[in-house]
């Protein structure tokens, strides 16, 4: 169950949606694990996207809201790169800043500060939000939507306050420019404590306080009493100069500062400087505990969505550049037709050409009629692309991500599921077909009539009287749920039967083939009763153990 958050760019607010997850073997068998890795080479956003686009839900609303988010981050890169940008401080902000509420132990004034910047970003972040979403030329609702969350957060009074509070103190701790510092000695000359002598609204100059602390601390430069009257001159002591403290006072200081010289004395002041800057410090704490609850958290929530479209937008984009044709998917209630796919082609194969004119592209419908294809074609002919490639269109289109086809409209599945040939480890127990049927009856109990199923050579692992028996039976089966299905198999027989299995159902299982052009692989598909009565030749032929090819006759 998915929904009911505040905002979301997944699905439209105030409904709750039935989402499904992909099974880790069909996300695998599909592809999606190397499309993600081709998305992106950041483990994190792939992370981000393998989990959203395997979540699949049977509603066209969800399908189009996203389809049409995609399609404006898509057409409008400028748009993409300002939000990117944004996000990315936001992001940064969330996980690494200082915006939460205060703990049981009093912050010290060098934390407050880090708040006060870090809420001065997350104004920042609001209003350039609010001017980036603002483009008239933003069409789709969830952007739209979106924008409208980021207007009501900007004109919350609330927002206007902190704006106003900001502004303040950053004028009053602006003036705090320096701080004299008082160091009480033992008779070792070792520090055993030290105090504020006084808050300076300008920095010292290398000629106005210490010139040597040696010179101080010799012959009659030694005062009978504590009150400074300007007789010692500056000198800056600080990491870049590679200054010690030990060179100024001939000994280490570590009881005060620890083994890392001057790096760790804004921690040691930090008590100090609050009992001085008392004032200050009370009143940058209590107007910033007033902001704790700011939603720097709820707009950051959306982020990994905006991840998601922005990385298949660009990835998208990059592919059209070279040739590849990509369409945006309309999705439809499920009716008598429920997939008009034309010009379509494997998204997955298409990452492994330069050439777009390499690709075969072929139209397959799915209504009343052909609901269950029985796929057959020569050895190697592309039944198994050409299944892949179906699975795709729909978990790329419910992904939102535009599909590869010339036009692509759908009812959305529930889900995917595929059966493909087991590893060779999975099967030692139960062998090749009782894995097969084990797993085939997993699936099936899972299966409902708006469900996907893609079989790959599903029982063929066993003779074939055998394998043709339980095939029989499993598309009888399917057929009575009203799943949309492809089953590629060598058994030409189980193509030739396919009319006998639904004659008295709703819903029809049809012959599919991928054609023969003279003997050679056209990769085209065309419902069609199968071609020939074995495709044993075939194979025999590409392996060279025809009898003339053995004898050499």
């Amino acid at each position: 169950m998915k929904g009911n958050k505040r905002f979301s760019l997944l699905y439209p607010g105030g409904r709750k949606y039935e989402f499904r997850k992909l099974e880790g073997s069909a996300f695998h068998d599909l592809g999606l694990d190397v499309i993600c890795k081709e998305v992106t080479s950041d483990q994190k956003e792939q992370a981000i996207i393998s989990d959203i686009i395997s979540h699949l839900t049977a509603d066209p609303d969800v399908t189009n809201y996203r389809q049409d988010v995609f399609e404006d981050l898509k057409d409008f890169p400028d748009i993409r790169e300002k939000l990117e940008k944004l996000l990315d401080k936001i992001e940064f902000n969330k996980q690494y800043g200082v915006i939460r509420k205060s703990k049981d132990e009093v912050e010290g004034l060098w934390f407050l500060m880090h708040r006060l910047s870090q809420y001065r970003d997350y104004i920042t972040c609001v209003e350039d939000l609010k001017e980036c979403l603002g483009d008239e030329r933003i069409r789709s609702q969830g952007l739209k939507d979106y924008r409208a969350y980021i207007e009501e957060v900007y004109g919350n009074a609330h927002f206007h306050e902190l704006k106003d509070d900001l502004e303040k103190l950053t004028l009053e701790t602006s003036e705090i420019r320096s701080v004299t510092i008082g160091m009480n000695l033992n008779s070792r000359l070792e520090a055993t404590g030290m105090g504020i002598v006084s808050v300076n609204n300008k920095q010292f100059k290398k000629s106005g306080i210490v010139s040597s602390f040696a010179d101080g601390i010799s012959g009659d430069k030694i005062r009978n009493d504590n009150d400074w009257n300007g007789d010692m001159h500056y000198r800056v002591v600080d990491k870049d100069s590679g200054a010690d403290l030990g060179d100024i006072v001939g000994e280490t200081v570590a009881p005060i500062f620890g083994n890392d010289g001057l790096g760790n004395s804004p921690a040691h002041f930090d008590n100090v400087l609050n009992k001085m800057l008392d004032t200050t410090a009370k009143s940058l704490r209590k107007t910033l505990d007033k902001y704790a609850d700011m939603a720097i958290g709820e707009i950051a929530d959306v982020i990994p969505e905006f991840v998601y479209y922005i990385r298949f937008a660009e990835f998208v984009t990059g592919l059209e550049k070279k040739g590849f044709k990509l369409t945006r998917a309309k999705a439809i209630p499920k009716g008598d037709v429920s997939m008009t796919a034309k010009g379509f082609y494997n998204f997955r194969l298409a990452l492994d050409l330069r050439d777009p004119g390499e690709l075969v592209v072929n139209d397959l419908v799915f209504d009343n009629d052909h609901t269950v294809y029985i796929l057959t074609g020569a050895n190697r002919g592309g039944k198994t692309t050409a299944t892949q490639a179906v699975g795709l269109l729909f978990a790329l289109a419910q992904g939102g991500i535009f599909v590869p086809a010339d036009s692509f409209e759908f009812a959305p599945c529930d889900s995917v599921f595929t059966h493909y040939p087991a590893d060779e480890d999975k099967t030692l127990d139960l062998g090749r077909l009782g894995e097969e049927c084990i797993r085939f009856k997993e699936i099936y109990s899972n299966v409902t009539g708006d469900s996907l199923v893609l079989m790959n050579e599903t029982f063929s692992t066993t003779s074939f009287e055998e394998g043709y028996y339980i095939a029989c039976d499993s598309v009888r089966a399917i057929l009575a749920k009203g799943a949309r299905t492809i089953y590629n198999t060598h058994m030409h027989k189980l193509g030739i039967d396919a009319e006998e299995f639904s004659k008295d159902l709703k819903e029809k299982a049809a012959s599919l083939i991928v054609k023969s052009d003279g003997g050679n692989r056209s990769f085209k598909l065309e419902p069609a009763p199968p071609e020939g009565s074995s495709y044993a030749a075939d194979i025999a032929k590409k392996y060279g153990v025809t009898y003339d090819m053995l004898t050499g006759s």
